[in-house]
């Protein structure tokens, strides 16, 4: 078989592998986003007995393989009565996952803005949650981009290993095809050069995103 002809015959497939691949790292990178704010805030406000859950929770899920925590959600969880489908299983694991290290580059920006931008709006009467609010997170964010697009393109690689729980992601379908034409190379490595060129367009929308921020940090 011509490796035209093969490519075509495995399309289809491989673009709905491609569709969930998709749903995957955009459904995770939103839950970990709003996962990685809460947890950031945890570990930055002056309470405490926030700060050492908050640490634990985010020390566990760096320090754990997420092949393993798949394993707890979708396969574990159910022996103590919670079960997810594994559409369900693969987005809230790589959601927790990804929180966990947004929460970090969030953390990060944060404590990178100036200790005089809390000092005037002090000064101004704002509260620490509305200095917190209006003026430390935006600029916050704009610090934070890159670490949390370099976030955004490891979830894509990722998702290939929901496939442990027979979600027809990329990789999945990728072997599909692989059962029925016997032809691994060629299909593995489109499969990779799928995941690359993803990988640029995320790219070019990180740097687009830098200017655009850029621009308006300094106008």
């Amino acid at each position: 078989m011509e490796i035209a002809e093969l490519l075509q015959q495995a399309a289809p497939t491989l673009m709905k592998g491609l569709g969930y691949t998709l749903l995957f790292a955009l459904s995770s990178m939103l839950g970990g986003l709003v996962l990685g704010f809460v947890l950031a805030v945890a570990r930055i406000v002056p309470w405490r007995l926030l700060h050492w859950p908050a640490a634990l929770y985010v020390s566990l899920m760096r320090g754990t393989p997420l092949l393993v925590q798949i394993f707890v959600v979708y396969y574990g969880l159910p022996s103590a009565g919670i079960e997810f489908s594994p559409l369900a299983a693969g987005v809230l694991t790589l959601s927790l996952n990804a929180g966990a290290y947004l929460s970090e580059s969030l953390r990060g920006a944060i404590l990178g803005v100036t200790r005089g931008q809390w000092n005037a709006s002090y000064s101004i009467g704002l509260t620490y949650f509305q200095t917190l609010r209006y003026i430390i997170v935006p600029q916050a964010v704009r610090i934070a981009v890159p670490a949390m697009s370099n976030t955004l393109i490891s979830l894509i690689k990722d998702t290939s290993l929901v496939s442990v729980i027979t979600v027809t992601e990329l990789m999945l379908a990728t072997k599909e095809v692989i059962a029925v034409t016997f032809r691994p190379l060629p299909l593995y490595i489109a499969a990779a050069g799928i995941y690359w060129i993803l990988s640029l367009c995320f790219e070019a929308l990180q740097h687009r995103l830098e200017k655009r921020l850029g621009k308006a940090h300094q106008a």
